[in-house]
Order: structure tokens, then C-alpha cells, then sequence
């Protein structure tokens, strides 16, 4: 056995996918997280994404729903994923 994850993904994908993220400057999804507080432990975050997702055990959590005003006066519902989350979205995307 060379390997002792079971999914192989390289630990750049998941700095790649910060440095996309961070250039998108989302908001704090339902756990309250910020971008700059989640870089307070940058790399501890990182890597337990790293590690949920090349084990294979990552579970996405709840997203925050939200309304906001569209031009015609009613609204629509926005769905904001954790920054953790959109991170691992972000992995994904880069494979593909």
C-alpha cells in the first residue's frame, strides 16, 4: 500500500481552493465563521479539510439561508455555505 488515504488529493488543491475563496470575499455561512477569523488558524483549517476530504469522511454542514430583495420588490432565497465549505466546494471544482 502507498498511500494511506483513500482519496488522493494533493495538499496544494486545498491552498488553491483558499486562495479562490478568499478573492471571492464571501460572508460567514451558519456557523459565524469569517474569512479572517478562519485565518486566524489558517493552517490547522486547512489541513482538516485537507484530511476530511482525502479520507473521504467530509460531511458539508447546514448552509445559512437568507433573504435578499430582488429589483421587482419580492425576494429571493441565497444559500451561504460555511467558508470551510466553500473551500472544499472549491477543491472539487479545481479537479474538474
Amino acid at each position: 500500500m502507498t498511500s494511506t488515504k483513500s482519496f488522493d488529493k494533493p495538499k496544494q488543491l486545498v491552498w488553491r481552493g483558499y486562495q479562490r475563496v478568499r478573492a471571492n470575499k464571501g460572508a460567514a455561512g451558519i456557523d459565524r465563521v469569517s474569512l479572517s477569523t478562519f485565518e486566524q488558524n489558517l493552517k490547522g483549517n486547512l489541513y482538516e479539510i485537507w484530511n476530511r476530504m482525502s479520507s473521504g469522511s467530509y460531511m458539508p454542514p447546514a448552509v445559512l439561508q437568507v433573504n435578499i430583495p430582488k429589483k421587482d420588490g419580492g425576494m429571493r432565497s441565497l444559500d451561504e455555505p460555511t467558508v470551510s465549505d466553500r473551500i472544499a466546494q472549491m477543491m472539487v471544482k479545481l479537479l474538474n
